[in-house]
């Protein structure tokens, strides 16, 4: 299987000079590419080639506009043609119904947050004996290396975030860590007040981290927002309120992988529900949705459960997992969110409305799991006539006491 390991870049001013002409040159084949194809298109011309746009490309390094382009590695452009090559064909894709509707690729800015190239093995990129990660055209970047690479990896993306803070992101294939078979599964129910709520009856507190920081990062676009437009100074506070946003997004991502993994290591099978986090995100609670990162969550376990030998599902969104009493199966209908407690109807179980849905996403994945922590206290069922005592010639006994 592949996984993608990301390492922090540490360039010196001669290095960010080198990546900056980098970005730029890769954003300018890019958007010379997708110009000509939509030019094409609008004359009604077939679809230009990718070799036709890889000899346009050679040939712009001779002519006096695009001669900067040959101070960079012919790699970097190279893969930015492919990159416009995967944009079209997910579009294409979305449009055939393969995969989810995306839109059609657009002209890149110098002005976006995120800049990439990437250098393949053609290149001859390298890691240096000293941990350096050796670049054409650049130079020995330092890297903090935060663990060893699993194999050797035959390309390398540098990333540029909002933050100004450049990665190493290195894709490499790697066999799976086969974990010892266990008898724990566990079903899985997201949520807002709790992040997560198991069917074992552990709820995990959401940690907020962006209503946490809501006060810092309002304070800071609050000064961007006061800075004059192409100021030095609103370029600094702009990057402030980046670096907060990364600070954030940051911290939800390590509790993401502490909590993912801590749940595959222990259970043998996971099952969580297929949430519709898009249609949630248009609702009053978008913000609340956006800071709890379900997706990245929900992706971080799948992948983890391939990885580490173990089983992983995903029941569908409708499935009724909050209707349904997980003792006795019975369905009481839809219910309020304000509504944590409620006693059904059937069995009369007192159930808690998170635990007894988390219940009932691992029985809906076919797994076998108790419902006994589902239920907060034992209701009072209704007694048979024959256990409730009768009358028989005018003398009442009760079935287990003797009359007197």
């Amino acid at each position: 299987m592949q996984l993608r390991y990301s390492f922090r870049l540490y360039p010196n001013g001669p290095q960010r000079s080198a990546l900056a002409r980098a970005f730029g040159c890769a954003r300018v084949v890019y958007n010379d590419a997708l110009r000509t194809r939509e030019d094409a298109r609008a004359a009604g011309l077939p679809f230009v080639s990718s070799a036709v746009l890889s000899t346009a490309v050679t040939a712009a390094k001779s002519t006096p506009q695009r001669a900067w382009l040959a101070e960079v590695s012919a790699v970097v452009l190279q893969q930015s043609l492919r990159d416009l090559d995967t944009a079209y064909r997910n579009f294409f894709d979305g449009l055939k119904g393969k995969r989810p509707r995306m839109g059609a690729p657009r002209f890149k800015s110098r002005k976006d947050n995120r800049h990439t190239v990437r250098f393949t093995a053609n290149a001859r990129w390298k890691i240096t004996p000293g941990g350096d990660l050796s670049l054409p055209k650049i130079g020995d970047v330092r890297v903090k290396w935060s663990r060893a690479l699993p194999s050797a990896p035959s390309t390398v993306t540098v990333v540029k975030d909002a933050a100004g803070r450049y990665f190493a992101s290195f894709v490499v294939e790697t066999d799976p860590e086969i974990l010892p078979a266990m008898d724990n599964v566990v079903g899985i129910d997201l949520g807002l007040t709790h992040f997560a709520v198991l069917s074992d009856g552990l709820k995990i507190d959401s940690p907020r981290f962006l209503r946490r920081a809501e006060k810092k990062l309002k304070r800071a676009q609050r000064d961007l927002s006061r800075k004059a437009k192409g100021s030095a100074n609103r370029v600094k506070a702009r990057i402030r309120v980046a670096r907060a946003h990364a600070r954030t997004a940051d911290a939800r991502r390590e509790f993401h992988h502490r909590l993912s993994t801590k749940i595959i290591r222990e259970n043998q099978s996971v099952a969580v529900e297929d949430l519709a986090v898009k249609g949630l995100a248009r609702t009053r609670m978008a913000k609340s949705v956006h800071d709890a990162g379900w997706s990245a969550f929900v992706t971080m376990l799948e992948y983890k459960a391939a990885k580490f030998g173990r089983t992983f599902h995903r029941i569908a969104r409708f499935e009724p997992t909050s209707q349904g009493c997980s003792v006795c199966g019975v369905k009481d209908g839809p219910k309020p969110l304000g509504i944590r407690v409620w006693t059904c109807t059937g069995c009369g179980a007192v159930l808690d409305r998170d635990i007894n849905a988390a219940v009932n996403v691992a029985k809906a994945a076919g797994l076998a799991v108790t419902a006994c922590r589902a239920r907060v206290r034992p209701g009072r069922v209704p007694a048979q006539r024959g256990e409730a005592g009768t009358h028989r010639d005018g003398q009442m006994t009760v079935v287990g006491i003797p009359s007197l």
